[in-house]
């Protein structure tokens, strides 16, 4: 695959360059709504970036081109099926809101919660298109399938410090109106197909409830939406902080979302029941050394931390509830997984509460 004509006249001019020298297919966007390349620039100025953005050391820059499907294909060969006119309306604004995320809200990112910095992105005729930093050349070049005790702690230090950047109290949410209003991929309100396949029974009958536990809660933040080890990027320095990629369902919610999502992506149920103290702790204290570092005053660490504890069982069970209806059978439905579903389901009380759909 290769850039459209346009799109590569387009980077050419924007960049600066005097040739794009060459375009390495990196992946293929779900569903087939597009392609990732890693392109090589010759001599690019990047003339019209922000300082802060445009660095001598582009050469090689991470072109993400959204190409949807015609609507008279449904959204694409989704791997599982789901190919609904409401994924595909789910999956272009999701690339919305992965721009608006870039646009005006990655500038809030430190080092501690790295990500790629955008150079320019546009709407031409072959469709979106997004030009981030490569963070290989930035000096993140290390991606893993599964990780050590080391990686996970590096990830959830990651959640810790964009969660703090971003908490607020629960009514506090205009600043945001352009990023998904519920974060996460799988919450319960576009969700409906899922949940109407679902098997009945109490997690079924607690769904609303057990959604409203995390949109209500006190506390919240940006959560990242698709916080899974596939998309961060260690650094080649052991012990510098990793970068994060694909803010697509980056919105408001509570941070135990990402938290047990992350945790469900890397590592497996025998060490989730060994070390989820441990891997709670890393997060909090490290979510407390970033609120103190970014001054997130009048808020205090401690009612967020009792705030969100109380969610983490609450987080997986949502996270199973998606599950239950995508994909029965999945790897991550684990023992593991059906006991923090349990423990959901005592605290909600396991009553019957109103479908998406009633």
């Amino acid at each position: 695959m290769t850039l459209p004509p346009e799109s590569a006249a387009w980077l050419q001019a924007i960049s600066g360059a005097s040739a794009i020298e060459e375009a390495e297919h990196v992946q293929t966007l779900w569903s087939g709504y597009g392609q990732i390349l890693r392109v090589k620039l010759k001599q690019p100025t990047w003339p019209d970036s922000e300082p802060s953005t445009s660095t001598s050391l582009a050469t090689r820059v991470i072109v993400k081109q959204i190409s949807p499907p015609s609507s008279t294909e449904q959204g694409g060969a989704h791997p599982r099926g789901w190919n609904t006119s409401q994924s595909h309306r789910r999956k272009l604004r999701s690339y919305e809101v992965e721009s608006a995320f870039y646009a005006h809200h990655a500038i809030h990112c430190d080092a501690f919660c790295r990500v790629a910095k955008c150079l320019a992105q546009a709407e031409l005729p072959s469709g979106q298109i997004i030009v981030l930093e490569d963070l290989d050349q930035a000096g993140y070049p290390i991606r893993h399938r599964s990780l050590n005790a080391a990686g996970v702690n590096q990830g959830l230090r990651w959640l810790a410090h964009f969660h703090a950047r971003f908490l607020h109290p629960q009514d506090q949410a205009a600043q945001w109106n352009d990023l998904w209003p519920i974060g996460t991929y799988w919450h319960l309100a576009t969700r409906p197909d899922e949940f109407e396949t679902m098997p009945e029974g109490a997690l079924k009958q607690a769904a609303t409830a057990i959604d409203a536990c995390l949109n209500e809660c006190q506390f919240q933040t940006l959560v990242h939406g698709d916080a899974k080890v596939a998309n961060l990027c260690f650094a080649a320095r052991h012990h510098q902080p990793p970068a994060m990629v694909d803010f697509q369902y980056v919105g408001r919610g509570c941070g135990m979302k990402d938290v047990a999502y992350f945790l469900s992506s890397c590592v497996s149920e025998s060490d989730c029941e060994r070390n989820e103290s441990r891997y709670l702790a890393t997060y909090f204290e490290s979510l407390r050394d970033a609120m103190l570092t970014h001054g997130t005053e009048p808020i205090e660490f401690a009612a967020v931390e009792n705030s969100w504890r109380k969610l983490y069982p609450i987080a997986w069970a949502d996270f199973v509830r998606f599950l239950e209806g995508w994909c029965p059978g999945h790897a991550k439905l684990t023992g593991y997984s059906q006991r923090m579903t349990n423990l959901a389901l005592e605290h909600v009380g396991g009553e019957h509460t109103p479908s998406p759909n009633d």
